[in-house]
């Protein structure tokens, strides 16, 4: 192939031959895709219709329910589709579609725990300066910053990559990612290679000195506070801390596989580390913050059992 306008489609070479194992498969996908749908509305409708929960701190943790069901939207629909194929095509704007939603969901969710974890620094460092700092309007601006910012600078990540003159059209994952589409390159990809250090930076370095700083900060009030004040404290993070590591390992992961030959490693373990990446976070933050979070278990009790104390 000469040049990228004749790559009409691509092969997901990762799926393979299922054999009849593919019904098995495609049944625990969509379990998970409506479990993952199922527990995400629920917690953003509950967020949105009860008023105990109208704070920036449940606006922000509902901004990120949301960000999970455009994630798994962007996912499910084509590997539930590829589970059943025998071809494993999908088409040049569809990967490229695919490309853009799975790219800006990773950027949005890691900006989005960097504001959660601003918000628990204003909360506990200055608590009197609180609700001056946080109000509702810098939280909508802070939402509606972390979507465009996301999304712009993908945009242009997604402009230089479409240029590219393509050699092939084998991707050997479960689904496209920008990095699979530039290694097909004919051509040199210095371009994409600088812009996508400035943009991994922007999206993963960055957002994650902003988290630690304010953890940092956190962990030396709460080291002078009072034993009773730290465990609060410590307890309103808990949640935050474990969606983060969750979901850095599994980007770390997903950043090696791309940079680096991985084939001694077997395919099915790629594919479930893969899988991993793009449910696990979707399917525990919610579980996470409906457990952990006395307020939203409350509120979610009271609304199920409204006769009964919370």
């Amino acid at each position: 192939m000469e040049n990228s306008s004749e790559v009409t489609f691509f092969v997901l070479a990762a799926y393979g031959d299922l054999g009849k194992m593919k019904y098995f498969y495609f049944s625990f996908v969509l379990l998970l895709n409506l479990t993952i749908i199922f527990a995400n509305v629920t917690l953003i409708s509950l967020i949105f219709v009860d008023r105990s929960l109208h704070e920036p701190m449940y606006v922000i943790i509902g901004n990120l329910f949301i960000n999970e069901l455009y994630g798994s939207t962007a996912l499910f629909p084509m590997l539930l589709l590829h589970i059943l194929s025998d071809t494993h095509e999908i088409s040049r704007a569809f990967c490229v579609l695919q490309v853009f939603c799975l790219h800006t969901y990773g950027s949005i969710e890691l900006c989005n725990f960097a504001v959660m974890a601003y918000d628990r620094y204003l909360s506990i460092c200055h608590p009197l300066h609180y609700s001056s700092r946080m109000s509702s309007c810098k939280v909508s601006s802070l939402v509606v910053f972390i979507w465009v910012f996301s999304f712009f600078k993908f945009t242009i990540t997604l402009s230089i990559q479409l240029r590219l003159p393509l050699c092939g059209n084998f991707i050997d994952k479960l689904c496209c990612g920008n990095y699979s589409l530039v290694k097909l390159s004919c051509i040199d990809t210095i371009v994409n290679n600088i812009y996508g250090l400035f943009t991994t930076f922007l999206s993963i370095a960055l957002p994650l000195i902003l988290i630690l700083y304010s953890y940092a900060k956190i962990l030396r009030i709460c080291y002078k506070s009072p034993k009773e004040a730290r465990t609060k404290a410590l307890n309103t993070c808990v949640p935050q801390v474990i969606s983060l590591l969750n979901f850095a390992v599994s980007c770390f992961y997903e950043i090696v596989q791309n940079r680096f030959d991985m084939k001694y490693i077997p395919q099915d373990v790629r594919n479930g580390f893969t899988v991993y990446f793009l449910t696990c976070p979707q399917l525990l933050n919610p579980i996470m913050y409906g457990l952990r979070m006395t307020k939203i278990r409350k509120a979610l009790k009271s609304r199920i059992f409204p006769n009964s104390v919370a």
